[in-house]
């Protein structure tokens, strides 16, 4: 069996995690050329009369499905119902706290958004109000930089051919191996 990669043609991370100033949230920021993607749910490291915070990120993924159709028109990938389809990310090893015994949910973004040039995953301080690039309130869709998604975080999916995915972790230190054959030949049809 021969294993054919394709590498993200575009990837970035979105949040809406507090600044270090914990009063502003970083909703503006914007990591598309960081060499890492990160993702955190962080559960009440703050609480106000209204209640306890959420603070999340989420890492949007990009692949060139023309040129994927272009391999299988050339016979370098086989037909449809004769390949699988994996979502591999892997764990880049560091020193902080990693969480154990997990879910990550993997859903299809439902609309084009952009890259963008930030790289400041502490301060969140590569803002993207209204320059190139995605936030986690505007998705930069190219040609309209000033584009909002519908619901901040990200639009996604919801058709029935757009399966939730989830990957689960025991200690914190696995890779993300997720078959996505389903939506991939989706894509390319």
């Amino acid at each position: 069996m021969a294993i054919k990669r394709y590498i993200a043609t575009a990837d970035n991370t979105i949040t809406n995690a507090y600044q270090m100033n914990m009063q502003t949230r970083g909703t503006g920021s914007n990591m598309g050329a960081s060499d890492t993607l990160e993702v955190f749910y962080i559960y009440g490291q703050l609480s106000f009369s209204s209640g306890t915070t959420a603070e999340k990120s989420r890492i949007l993924i990009q692949f060139d499905i023309d040129k994927m159709n272009e391999d299988r028109t050339n016979g370098l990938i086989p037909a449809s119902g004769n390949v699988a389809w994996y979502l591999n990310l892997y764990n880049a090893p560091h020193s902080f706290t990693l969480p154990k015994d997990y879910k990550m949910v993997v859903k299809v973004c439902s609309g084009s958004w952009q890259e963008g040039f930030g790289l400041d995953m502490d301060n969140y301080t590569n803002e993207t109000y209204e320059e190139t690039g995605s936030n986690w309130v505007r998705k930069g869709a190219p040609g309209d930089g000033l584009s909002t998604w519908l619901s901040e975080g990200g639009d996604f999916a919801e058709s029935s051919l757009s399966v939730v995915f989830t990957g689960s972790f025991i200690d914190g230190t696995e890779d993300l191996s997720v078959d996505i054959s389903d939506i991939v030949e989706d894509w390319m049809t």
